[in-house]
Parts: structure tokens; C-alpha cells; sequence
């Protein structure tokens, strides 16, 4: 009789499970964390740090999931451009005409998400066409700012010259287009002044921008209400359109906040031997190496830490006399930074040593000969 039960036992298949007391089950349900037993407080803040896709699959949960998740305090961030991030930084890229339609019909359905839920944004990233008036970016944009609270917005990554995932336009263009091309960029700036003056008003917190910029009279009053600027970052806008030394030097003035500054600005052929002055008592950071012929004749930085400046080749071919005339009007930056810069210690990614103004050129020499357009650093002076 034993002998029958040993072998039975043996011959158990093995897909049955051994039966677990009642008590362990308990024991093991123990072990669990509640979660649910934790303020409401502390249940937000854990989630807050899922993305977007798992605080919708968190939703699905149970109830008091769903509940939390709906909860404004979880939609921080607005970020138009992860939808197809492996396009990213590629303008022009070939897209069909359906995968952009889905592009559109998915931004409709996000923007109608974080306004249902009240979101309480801290960013917003996006990049449309705010000229484009088919599609109507600039209302998407400023329904979604008239809806949401955006009170405490502190980031703001805006490209308002390009749609993404835009199919681009293969037709052959008439002579008429550069005319076509002006009036779109009035309707651009026109737009993007709109939407400026409505950010002035619901959020005047912002600390760190990144956009592209016009250099206009209007533009320029708008975006020096946002005296809580600690990070801007200016892209051009149009190859065609200047900025005046007065206009560069009152930005930098009317920010008393402003700690890093980025500047892409490409100063048109018509402007060559125009110099530029900066002065602020709170810029640490200068970064101007996208910019193409941005020369400075006086900087007023006294806070300045790290400067990062590149002679860009402008491609053009000017005789030796009208080249050395141009030059001449334009100091050397060692000696731009010696006088105004006293707490200098990086440029271009190089470390300084502290004896460098006592030194003339010195170890600066060959970094001067990358970023400085004066005479004395002719001969790397590519036109």
C-alpha cells in the first residue's frame, strides 16, 4: 500500500501545483508594499516619474489608479516632438502624406488629453509651422494655452518655422516664389508675435527658452518681459534679416536674470564691419559659435565665465584692400576679453590659466586664431 502511494506521487504531473496553506498566502500578500495605503500626496509624486505611455497603462489598473492618473499634478510636460522621435533634428525628411495625417489626428487627440485633464505644465516642446494656415497651428497652440495652467511653465522649446514630420513640397515653383516666401514670413512672425504676447500673460515664469527669433521692435519688447529668463537660447530666423548692434546690446541689458545666453545670428554681407557690445552684471555663459560674422567690440560681463566663439568662412572674395579696411575697424578679442571680462575661465571649451591677461596672447594664441577676425589674426582669415 505504500509502495502505491510513493509511486504515485512520483508519477505526479508536473504541471500541478502543490497546494499552499492558507496562511502562507496571507504572509506573501503581506510582503506586498501598499501602495494604496500611502497618502495621496506621496501616490502622485511615485508616479509622476512614469512617462506618459505607463501613466496610461497605470490607468487601467483599477479604479483608484485611474483616479490618480487623471489628476492634473501628473501632466507636467507637453512635448509635441517625441511622437516620431527618430526624426528629430532632420528638417526635409521624406514623409508620405498618411503617416503625417497621423501625426496630426495623434496631436489633436494629445491636445485634447492635457486639456480634459487640467494639465499643470512646467514644459512645453513643440515645432510648428505657425504660418502654416491650413492647418492652424498657432489656435492648437493657444487653445491648449488658454485651457491648461501654465502659470508655473519655467521651459519653453519652440520651433515655429517647421512643422514635423511635414511632407515636403516636390512641385517646381514659379519666379513668383520668392514673393510667396516673404509673405509666409510675414505670416510666420505675425503669428509667433501673437503667441508671444498670450505667453507674456499666462506665463511669466519662464526661466529657460530655446526658439528661433525675428529681431523685430515688437519681438524684442515682448521677450524682455520674461525678466525670469535664467537660459535663452536665440536661433535665426531668416538669413536676410539683420540685427542692430543697439538691439543686441538691449537684450542683454533688459535681462537682470539671464545667466547662459546662445546666439545663432548670421550677419547679412551688407552689414560686413558692423561690431557689437554686451553688457550684463549676470551673463556666465556666452555661447556665439553658431553665429557667422558676429564680431564684438566691447563686452561688459563682469560675472562671464566661459565664452565660446568661432570665425565662421563666409565664402565670398574680397581684395586684399577692402578686406584689410573692413579688419581694422575691429579690435582684437584678447583684448576685448582682458577688459571686460574679469572672471573668464574657459574659452572654446579650453580651460584658462589665471595669468592669462598678464600674457599677451600667450596660450590664447592658437585659440585666437580660430575665433578672432582682427588684423593681427589675418592670415586664418578665410572670406
Amino acid at each position: 500500500m505504500t509502495t502505491n502511494i510513493i509511486s504515485s506521487s512520483v508519477i505526479m504531473s508536473p504541471r500541478k501545483r502543490t497546494l499552499v496553506p492558507v496562511s502562507s498566502r496571507r504572509k506573501a500578500a503581506d510582503d506586498c508594499f501598499p501602495f494604496n495605503w500611502l497618502p495621496v500626496e506621496c501616490q502622485l509624486h511615485v508616479l509622476s516619474f512614469l512617462n506618459e505611455v505607463d501613466k496610461c497603462s497605470c490607468a487601467l489598473v483599477c479604479l483608484s489608479w485611474s483616479c490618480l492618473v487623471r489628476s492634473w499634478k501628473l501632466w507636467r510636460v507637453a512635448d509635441y516632438s517625441r511622437r516620431g522621435v527618430f526624426h528629430m533634428g532632420q528638417e526635409g525628411l521624406l514623409v508620405s502624406n498618411r503617416e503625417f495625417e497621423r501625426w496630426k489626428a495623434w496631436v489633436h487627440h494629445y491636445t485634447h488629453h492635457l486639456v480634459s485633464r487640467r494639465a499643470s505644465l512646467l514644459t512645453l516642446k513643440a515645432s510648428f509651422d505657425l504660418g502654416d494656415r491650413c492647418n492652424n497651428w498657432s489656435e492648437l497652440l493657444g487653445h491648449l494655452l488658454d485651457h491648461v495652467h501654465c502659470r508655473d511653465l519655467s521651459h519653453l522649446d519652440l520651433n515655429w518655422t517647421f512643422t514635423l514630420l511635414e511632407p515636403l513640397d516636390l512641385r517646381v515653383h514659379s519666379s513668383s516664389s520668392s514673393h510667396q516666401d516673404s509673405i509666409t514670413k510675414m505670416d510666420q512672425v505675425t503669428s509667433f508675435q501673437e503667441l508671444l504676447t498670450k505667453l507674456t500673460h499666462s506665463c511669466p515664469r519662464i526661466s529657460k527658452m530655446r526658439l528661433h527669433f525675428d529681431w523685430s521692435d515688437v519681438s524684442m519688447s515682448l521677450l524682455t518681459n520674461f525678466q525670469q529668463l535664467r537660459v535663452l537660447e536665440l536661433k535665426y530666423f531668416w538669413v536676410f534679416k539683420g540685427v542692430t548692434p543697439s538691439t543686441l546690446q538691449h537684450l542683454t541689458k533688459s535681462l537682470p536674470n539671464l545667466k547662459s545666453l546662445t546666439l545663432q545670428i548670421l550677419v547679412p554681407l551688407r552689414n560686413l564691419g558692423i561690431s557689437y557690445t554686451l553688457e550684463s552684471q549676470s551673463l556666465e555663459f556666452l555661447d556665439v559659435s553658431p553665429s557667422r560674422g558676429l564680431v564684438f567690440s566691447c563686452l561688459k560681463l563682469p560675472a562671464l565665465r566661459e565664452l565660446r566663439a568661432k570665425k565662421i568662412v563666409r565664402g565670398i572674395t574680397l581684395d586684399r584692400r577692402t578686406r584689410l579696411r573692413i579688419q581694422s575697424r575691429w579690435p582684437c578679442l584678447y583684448h576685448v576679453l582682458r577688459e571686460g571680462t574679469p572672471r573668464l575661465q574657459a574659452l572654446n571649451n579650453e580651460r584658462l590659466f589665471p595669468t592669462w591677461r598678464e600674457e599677451r596672447y600667450g596660450e590664447m594664441s592658437a585659440i585666437l586664431e580660430q575665433s578672432c577676425y582682427c588684423v593681427q589674426h589675418l592670415d586664418s582669415w578665410l572670406w
